[in-house]
C-alpha cells in the first residue's frame, strides 16, 4: 500500500475531460453542437458539472479534448473558464483534434484522444490523471476517489454506481471481489450480468479513470502500437489491466456531493431526448432529486450580463406567471402562463399563451395563443401563433420529433418546413 501525504491529491492531478462525442441519440439537439455543449438547467452547459467537480475538488489543471462541431463549446468554455492564471499554476488547455500524430488521423478513441496529447500533459508535471466523461450530470468529490486510488496501489481506480440490469447496455459494466477489485469488465454487453445477491443491478462504469500518469503513458504507448485496438478505454485498455493489472472500483457513493436535500446519490447520462427532458423538469420540483441551489458547490458556468426576468400583465386569461418553474435572466412572461418548466436566457412567452412541462432553450420566442405541452424546444426557435403541442401526437408527428416517452423536440427546421407547408 503506498503512503499518502497530508497534501491535497488534486494539487498533484489533472483532469482529462473527453469532450467530442456528438450524442446521436439526443437527435436534432446535437447537430448543431457536441452532446457536452447542450444546454442544462436553465443556464449552465452539460460539460459545466464535470469542470465545476474538478475545481470544486481544487483541480487546477485542466484540459479538453473535442472533436465534433467544437465551436460552441470551445466558446463557451473561452467565455465561461477563463478565469485560470498561469503563474498561480492553473492551466486549461483546449486541445481539438489536430492531426498531432499523422496529417490523416483524428482521434480514433477516447484513449487515443488522451495519447495524442501526451506531450502536453507531460508538460504539466502531474503524478495523477483523472480521466472523466464530459457529459454527465452529478456532483463528485475527485479528491475522494484520489485517495482512495493512491491507498489501495491500483493501477486503475473506476468510479462506478448502481444501475438496473435492464438499462445496464449503455454502460460499461463490472464484477468486483469482496475488496472492490474489478475481476471483470465488460463495455456495452447485450446481456449484462447481475449483482451478486442482486440479480436486478449491475455496476456500472461512470466513465471515470483515474491512474498514475507514467503508467498511464506506457499503456497508451503500447495500446497506438496496437494494429487490432479500437484504443478506446472501455473496449480496450481497462479490460487489458483487470486482466493483467490491478483494477479498483471506486463507488459513487463515498464521493457523492450533496447538500442534505437529496435523498440518494445522483447521476444522470441525459444522453436521449426523454432522460434530458425529465433531468431538466426534475429541477422544477419542490425538492430536486438534485441541488443545484448548493453554495458549498457552485455549478460554475458562462453567466451573460443580462437583464433580470420581468413578469408582465395582471388580467383574466392574460397573467404574466410561472409556478414550479425556473426563469432565467433577460426573460419576459407577458399574459403567459408557465408551469413546471424551464425557460432558458432570453426567452419570451407572449400573451395568451401557455407552457407546461416544457424545456425552452436560450433566446425562444412562444407565440400568442400557443399551448405547448410535454416539449424541447431548441435555442432560437420561433414558435408561431395559436400553435399547439402535446394534446394530439399523432398530429404533432407530421411536423415534429415525437419520442417514445411522449416528449416533442422543436427545431427551428421543422417549423420553417410546417410553415412552408401550411401556406
Amino acid at each position: 500500500m503506498k503512503p499518502v501525504s497530508n497534501r491535497r491529491l488534486s494539487n498533484q492531478a489533472m483532469a482529462f475531460v473527453l469532450a467530442g462525442g456528438r450524442g446521436s441519440r439526443l437527435n436534432e439537439l446535437t447537430d448543431r453542437r457536441a452532446k457536452p455543449a447542450v444546454y442544462f438547467g436553465g443556464k449552465t452547459r452539460i460539460i459545466d458539472f464535470a469542470l465545476s467537480n474538478a475545481v470544486n475538488s481544487g483541480i487546477r489543471k485542466m484540459a479538453i479534448a473535442t472533436q465534433y462541431k467544437a465551436h460552441s463549446l470551445i466558446r463557451h468554455v473561452q467565455r465561461g473558464w477563463n478565469f485560470f492564471r498561469a503563474e498561480r499554476n492553473e492551466y486549461l488547455d483546449i486541445l481539438p483534434a489536430s492531426q498531432r500524430v499523422s496529417e490523416t488521423q483524428w482521434y480514433l478513441g477516447t484513449a487515443d484522444a488522451v495519447f495524442q496529447n501526451s506531450d502536453i500533459i507531460d508538460d504539466y508535471a502531474v503524478r495523477y490523471v483523472i480521466v472523466l466523461a464530459g457529459d454527465h450530470v452529478y456532483k463528485m468529490d475527485y479528491e475522494v476517489m484520489l485517495r482512495e486510488h493512491v491507498e489501495s496501489g491500483a493501477d486503475v481506480t473506476i468510479g462506478c454506481l448502481t444501475v438496473p440490469r435492464s438499462e445496464a447496455s449503455a454502460f460499461g459494466v463490472m464484477d468486483v471481489d469482496k475488496f472492490g477489485q474489478v475481476t471483470q469488465f465488460l463495455e456495452k454487453p447485450k446481456d449484462p450480468p447481475g449483482m451478486p445477491g442482486d440479480p436486478d443491478h449491475t455496476l456500472a462504469s461512470m466513465g471515470i479513470y483515474v491512474f498514475d500518469w507514467h503508467f498511464l503513458r506506457d499503456i497508451l504507448r503500447r495500446d497506438s502500437q496496437d494494429p487490432n485496438s479500437s484504443h478506446d478505454f472501455g473496449h480496450d485498455l481497462i479490460p487489458d489491466i483487470v486482466k493483467n493489472g490491478k483494477a479498483m472500483a471506486h463507488e459513487f457513493t463515498k464521493s457523492c456531493v450533496t447538500s442534505g436535500l437529496e435523498e440518494e446519490p445522483y447521476w444522470r447520462d441525459v444522453g436521449t431526448i426523454d432522460a434530458f427532458w425529465k433531468a431538466n423538469i426534475d429541477l422544477t420540483d419542490f425538492t430536486p432529486k438534485l441541488d443545484i441551489y448548493d453554495r458549498e458547490w457552485p455549478i460554475w458556468t458562462y453567466s451573460e450580463i443580462v437583464p433580470p426576468a420581468k413578469f408582465i400583465h395582471d388580467e383574466k386569461g392574460r397573467r404574466g406567471s410561472a409556478i414550479s418553474s425556473l426563469i432565467s435572466g433577460d426573460c419576459i412572461v407577458s399574459g403567459s402562463e408557465v408551469r413546471n418548466s424551464l425557460m432558458f436566457t432570453g426567452c419570451r412567452a407572449h400573451s395568451f399563451s401557455s407552457m407546461e412541462y416544457c424545456v425552452a432553450l436560450p433566446r425562444v420566442s412562444i407565440g400568442r395563443h400557443s399551448s405547448l405541452t410535454n416539449c424541447v424546444i431548441d435555442s432560437g426557435v420561433q414558435i408561431p401563433e395559436r400553435l399547439v403541442v402535446g394534446e394530439d401526437p399523432e398530429q404533432d408527428k407530421k411536423w415534429f420529433r415525437v419520442t417514445e416517452g411522449g416528449v416533442t423536440l422543436i427545431t427551428q427546421s421543422m417549423i420553417d418546413i410546417r410553415s412552408a407547408a401550411l401556406d
